[in-house]
């Protein structure tokens, strides 16, 4: 692969080291090949090459019809959303901010790996610069993704703000340009956990939406496969009330860049529903609402005095609400498979069955391969930060009915999926 980096590093001094130790881990975790073997088992042919930007009408009007023909190798999805979504592998792989198990997270370098590793999707987290510039980052708050600490043209920057009701220390993109967002390197958010991946703190650039657009275009050329974004809307009520809104901005990238439309390879995805009520009104893209713990509230509901809680919005009468302006859900997992206070698992409840009654997919979040992200059914030894059965964590989740779900190691699963079409069958 010859792809030049977004950072400014020259190639000869970035792709020969990223080549290298992109090898040395497909040996060293056993998956060399398993690119090939994803897409083989996971897109095959059935991906258009992505050599044009913008499908045209004839296009769009055909999706529903040639969904079905399309469909990769795969279990059949029980829900048709009659958008492009119908076009992708099922279950789905979704690289959550790329691969930060092994880069840091929302770097250019993690999103190449997460595809690597046979991502059939990558997830960027957007906020605003004070220029009005997307990037790609998972807060606004930058203090533990970057080494804006080092920089000591920002220290008077340092400061507290109240965002979505919590008061949070540190430098936020909100108050920076994007040229000097872009003065700062990125770095690994949870050094104790994922100390290997600190060997590539400072290497990469903040991203732009558009930078990461271009790339997965790009990068989708080389695979012979569209490669899909699934970007989140972050606090879209605390950006809107200081002047930024976010969702007229998403849109006009999605249209800038070609991602706009049902063909449009972009997935929509927010915590509050008045965001992707927005951007229904604005493009024409699957969406998926998020939902955090069942005591929870989103922010939005806060503001507005709305008293449902995430418990309610899963009952049916809730899915369906959601059904009017989403195509699916993204719940945590323990609203599809609970833990109990010693994080052993505990029955399934209903929400896969409910939600495809209503329609919607299911995208749950997050699947980790450590040991303090899994159940204790899955836990192997006592050390929080070793490898458990994330593969067997996985596969459970799959054989429950999920249509996909976020991961932070792509690889994982990728062969619990191949493991989860063997035992139906599968191709």
């Amino acid at each position: 692969m010859t792809y030049r980096p977004l950072d400014g590093n020259s190639p000869a001094e970035s792709a020969p080291d990223a080549e290298s130790s992109r090898r040395w881990f497909l040996r060293a975790t056993g998956a060399a090949g398993l690119g090939a073997a994803a897409f083989a088992a996971g897109a095959g042919d059935a991906f258009a090459a992505g050599g044009e930007d913008q499908p045209d009408a004839g296009r769009q009007a055909g999706d529903e019809e040639r969904g079905a023909a399309a469909r990769p190798t795969g279990t059949r999805p029980p829900v048709r959303t009659g958008t492009g979504l119908d076009r992708l592998p099922h279950p789905l792989v979704i690289g959550h901010r790329g691969a930060p198990g092994y880069r840091p997270e929302e770097t250019l370098g993690s999103y190449e790996l997460a595809l690597e590793l046979g991502a059939d999707v990558i997830e960027p987290d957007l906020v605003p610069t004070k220029d009005g510039h997307l990037v790609v980052r998972h807060e606004n708050n930058i203090a533990e993704t970057t080494d804006v600490a080092d920089h000591r043209e920002f220290e008077g920057r340092r400061t507290t703000r109240t965002v979505d009701g919590q008061p949070l220390t540190g430098w936020f993109t909100e108050d920076f340009t994007l040229a000097e967002l872009k003065t700062l390197r990125a770095k690994e958010r949870l050094p104790q956990q994922r100390q290997r991946n600190t060997l590539y703190d400072g290497r990469w650039q903040i991203l732009t939406f558009r930078e990461l657009a271009d790339f997965a275009r790009k990068r989708g050329r080389e695979l012979g496969r569209e490669v899909w974004l699934y970007p989140e809307t972050k606090h879209p009520s605390y950006f809107r009330s200081i002047g930024l809104p976010l969702e007229e901005r998403l849109a006009d990238e999605l249209r800038r860049t070609g991602l706009a439309g049902r063909n449009g390879r972009a997935i929509l995805q927010s915590f509050e529903p008045s965001s992707l009520q927005r951007l229904a009104a604005l493009v024409d893209n699957p969406r998926i609402q998020l939902l955090g713990g069942a005591t929870s509230r989103p922010y939005d509901f806060v503001l507005a005095g709305d008293p449902r809680t995430v418990a309610d919005l899963v009952k049916p009468e809730g899915l369906r609400w959601i059904a009017s302006f989403a195509h699916g859900i993204g719940p945590t997992t323990q609203l599809i498979a609970p833990v109990d206070a010693d994080g052993k698992l505990q029955p399934p409840t209903t929400l896969v069955r409910d939600a495809h009654a209503a329609r919607l997919l299911l995208h749950p979040y997050t699947v980790r391969n450590e040991n303090a992200f899994l159940p204790a059914d899955y836990r192997r030894g006592t050390d929080p930060n070793a490898y458990g059965d994330a593969i067997g964590w996985a596969r459970y989740l799959f054989e429950l009915g999920v249509d996909g779900f976020f991961t932070d190691q792509s690889d994982t699963a990728i062969l619990a999926r191949q493991d989860f079409w063997a035992a139906k069958g599968v191709n």
